[in-house]
C-alpha cells in the first residue's frame, strides 16, 4: 500500500510548494506548502492559470517564456533556483525562490511545468539592505580617500 501512495505523500508533504500546471498554464497540483506560501487554498488554486501568482506587471514575460519552454520542450533555466517575485491571495508581493521543469509524457511532448517554490522575502530584504549599507560605507570611504 505504502508503494502505491508513496509519490503522493512526498509531493504532499514537500516543504516547499509545489505546483504543476499544464501546457495551458491552468494549475492541476497544488501542495499543502504552496497554500502556506501563496495563501490560496488548494481548491481555489486548482482550475485557475498561474496569473493568480504572477504579479501582473510580470505577466507577459511569463507567459512568453512559458510558451517557448511548452514549444522547446525544456527550460534554459533547468537545475538552477531563480528569485522572482510573486503575488499572495491577499495582493501582497512577496520574493520567491523558484525552481522548475518542463515534464514530458510518455511520447516525449510537454505536459506542462511543475515548479518549486519558497518565499525569500525576509533574506532577501535582508540581502538588499545589507548591499545598500555596503554600497553607502564604500562612497563614504571614497569620499573620505
Amino acid at each position: 500500500m505504502a508503494g502505491e501512495f508513496q509519490h503522493q505523500w512526498l509531493l504532499d508533504q514537500c516543504p516547499d510548494a509545489v505546483i504543476f500546471a499544464g501546457t495551458d498554464g491552468v494549475i492541476s497540483y497544488w501542495n499543502a506548502a504552496a497554500t502556506r506560501v501563496f495563501g490560496f487554498e488548494r481548491e481555489d488554486a486548482i482550475g485557475k492559470d498561474l496569473n493568480i501568482i504572477i504579479p501582473e506587471s510580470f505577466q507577459d514575460a511569463h507567459w512568453k517564456g512559458y510558451d517557448r519552454a511548452m514549444g522547446d520542450k525544456v527550460t534554459k533555466y533547468i537545475g538552477q533556483s531563480l528569485p522572482t517575485k510573486a503575488r499572495k491571495a491577499d495582493g501582497e508581493e512577496i520574493y520567491v525562490e523558484l525552481s522548475f521543469a518542463i515534464v514530458l509524457d510518455d511520447a516525449g511532448e510537454a505536459a506542462g511545468a511543475l515548479a518549486q517554490a519558497r518565499d525569500i522575502t525576509e533574506r532577501f530584504n535582508r540581502d538588499r539592505d545589507n548591499r545598500r549599507k555596503m554600497r553607502d560605507l564604500e562612497q563614504q570611504l571614497a569620499a573620505k580617500g
